[in-house]
């Protein structure tokens, strides 16, 4: 019994120094989940993914330019870039060329794909929300989960108590030959009872705090506590407050699945128009402007030889009946006159300058049915995005519903299980008082106080999931999580 006793006090030693550490509410909680969850974290990335794309479709409305530039050792025969003719020599060669091209007209297609990656971004940032929604409900049920294991461990702890200050009593009632030993022996089995009780209670605590903290992603040997606001001071919405079908209403303007879906169902009318826009001709402006530079030792300049002649193929009549045949001479290189070299850079980039600029039409003929394909899937997918829309806002008010159902339920177990610690603690006393005199035997004592033990149990569990559904309820509303 003494060793039941030492270690029932080491338990309380081990709690008062839990007490002692820093304890996180559910604010700090919820806030620590959300920072550091994985899904969170990467909705976030995929949000700002959206983000990019949206500012990358905005920038498409701008003229494209590209600067283009070569540079080339050309050995054997070659044809020069800048007169196009043949040559056999070694030279360095070099080519600039800056181009640009805008879409003037193409049936709103970029307009309308910039409106639907905005909506996509939206929804993106909508389904973040939804994450951080989720694990914000989820740790708030956890939470709660913990305060109610701790909740009992106090309850188990006072029965301890209660029955410790039976024993002292009965044992001193027995030493005086009042009582029988039998009576302290039913005490003494009780408070092992009670002791294992309170045993269960700290294990319970200790998972239920292990669940809590693998939602926080924090590590199982960290030393970790809650803060334990009184259950009562708890502030909970009338349930006439909460009516399931007001609740509905107000979930589908603030719940960020319903939300995401709205805007989702924009974004597929938007790229409906796109793939529709697509099917239609689109007319482009392009300009360039670009220019070339040769650089060789030097080219020889060579005399001129008639060699001879040859037929041009053509004829010449002189009027008087006479034909002639029209010759040409043919020439040949002679003695090296003089030499010719290569221009400086910036005159060969003047004199070699070229530009550009014009307008082009694509007519989309025949593309193997793609473009029309592509406007059919749009059409399916915004009747995909309505049809989610219509599932997820169903579900929603299905859930609604279920916690509306289920927070009644809740409520008038609450108010039955308190009822019931009030008759079981008036009992109790009763019983305590006959005991005293004498009226009534241990075993019935015990069973009052076990009769009053279990409805302060279950008046807890009770409590706790009560107020978890009101929460519950409040969620939808968008009330927020707050304890």
């Amino acid at each position: 019994m003494l060793k039941v006793l030492i270690f029932i006090l080491s338990l309380l030693f081990v709690s008062d120094s839990i007490d002692a550490q820093q304890k996180w509410d559910l604010k700090t909680c919820v806030e620590y989940a959300i920072e550091h969850n994985k899904g969170v974290q990467l909705a976030e990335v995929q949000a700002k993914i959206a983000a990019v794309s949206y500012k990358q479709s905005q920038l498409s409305i701008l003229p494209g330019l590209n600067l283009s530039t070569n540079g080339a050792f050309n050995t054997g025969n070659n044809q020069d870039p800048t007169t196009f003719s043949r040559v056999t020599e070694n030279y360095l060669s070099a080519g600039m060329q800056l181009q640009s091209s805008t879409e003037i007209f193409n049936f709103y297609s970029k307009r309308n794909r910039i409106e639907a990656t905005k909506w996509e971004t939206m929804a993106a940032v909508a389904d973040f929300s939804k994450i951080k929604y989720d694990i914000g409900l989820s740790t708030a049920n956890a939470y709660l989960q913990t305060l109610l294991a701790k909740d009992q461990i106090q309850i188990a702890s006072v029965q301890i108590t209660q029955t410790q200050s039976q024993l002292s009593v009965t044992r001193k009632m027995v030493e005086a030959g009042a009582l029988p030993e039998l009576n302290a022996i039913q005490l003494e089995a009780q408070l092992a009872f009670d002791s294992s009780n309170y045993i269960s209670a700290e294990g319970n605590f200790n998972q239920a705090k292990l669940a809590l903290k693998s939602l926080l992603g924090l590590d199982a040997a960290v030393a970790f506590d809650i803060e334990t606001p009184p259950i009562e001071t708890i502030p909970v919405e009338s349930i006439a407050d909460l009516q399931a079908d007001f609740v509905y209403q107000e979930a589908l303007k603030n719940q960020p699945q319903q939300i995401g879906n709205s805007y989702r169902i924009k974004a597929a009318e938007k790229t409906m128009l796109v793939a529709k826009a697509n099917q239609y001709p689109t007319l482009s402006a392009f300009g360039s402007i670009s220019s070339n530079y040769l650089a060789f030792k030097k080219r020889p300049i060579y005399e001129k030889e008639i060699v001879g002649y040859q037929s041009t193929g053509l004829i010449a009549n002189a009027g008087t009946g006479m034909v002639y045949d029209v010759q040409s001479p043919i020439l040949t290189n002679g003695n090296i006159a003089s030499y010719f070299k290569s221009g400086s850079l910036n005159t060969q980039l003047k004199d070699n300058l070229r530009k550009a600029i014009g307008l082009s039409i694509n007519v989309p003929l025949f593309n193997g049915g793609t473009a029309k394909a592509n406007f059919e899937r749009s059409k399916l997918s915004m009747q995909s995005a309505k049809l989610q829309e219509e599932q997820d806002n169903l579900k929603l008010k299905q859930d609604i519903y279920q916690a509306y159902n289920a927070a009644i339920t809740a409520l008038q177990k609450f108010n039955a299980s308190k009822k019931s610690v009030e008759s079981n603690t008036k009992t109790y006393e009763f019983a305590g008082k006959r005991f005293n005199i004498g009226m009534l035997n241990m075993f019935d004592l015990i069973a009052a106080q076990n009769n009053l033990l279990r409805a302060q149990l279950e008046f807890s569990i009770n409590q706790f999931d009560y107020v978890f559904k009101m929460k519950v309820l409040e969620f939808y509303k968008g009330a927020g999580l707050k304890l």
